[in-house]
């Protein structure tokens, strides 16, 4: 028994730096409304945007007319936001880590993504689109409404439009 419990304490140091809370992981938060750490919001608003741009630029080489014109609105507006969360990271203003992989749950809807074509590709697409810009848009909310950073609370509140605008977008391409 003393093994397992050092063994899970091994473990949980050897945690990537930059995992998300548990609360925040869960759904917990979002449940109860409740603003993520700023290390979390960055985490998720990173791999997000990561995710937009790759099942995207898929999208513009696999889609139908309105996907790709969706798709490639997605790939321009998700690189100006990764650029401007990197910037207030650089600068110093946001104390927080940007990483440099999607987590696992995005990579696994990007390799779906991946193996399909035609009306196929098209449907599970535009059924991505709408359920991460829902997320999206909650995460913005949350944080814009209660976030502990000032800089990064301010941004939120300026990109939430947009997301909502997107996520408006990938409703009318599903119906």
């Amino acid at each position: 028994m003393k093994h397992l419990a050092i063994a899970s304490l091994a473990f949980a140091l050897a945690a990537p730096a930059f995992a998300q809370s548990a609360a925040e992981k869960t759904g917990v938060n979002s449940l109860m409304g409740v603003a993520p750490k700023t290390e979390d919001f960055v985490q998720e608003a990173a791999t997000s945007d990561m995710f937009e741009i790759s099942s995207s630029k898929l999208a513009i080489e696999r889609g139908d007319d309105a996907t790709k014109a969706f798709a490639q609105q997605m790939v321009t507006d998700h690189q100006k936001t990764t650029d401007e969360l990197k910037g207030l990271v650089a600068s110093g203003k946001v104390k927080a880590s940007v990483p440099s992989a999607m987590t696992s749950n995005q990579q696994s809807m990007l390799d779906k993504l991946n193996g399909l074509q035609g009306a196929d590709f098209n449907k599970q697409y535009h059924a991505d689109q709408e359920s991460v810009h829902e997320d999206a848009v909650d995460l913005f909310k949350r944080y814009g409404d209660e976030g502990d950073n000032a800089d990064l609370k301010a941004w939120a509140v300026a990109t939430r439009p947009a997301l909502e605008h997107h996520l408006m977008m990938a409703k009318e391409l599903n119906n």
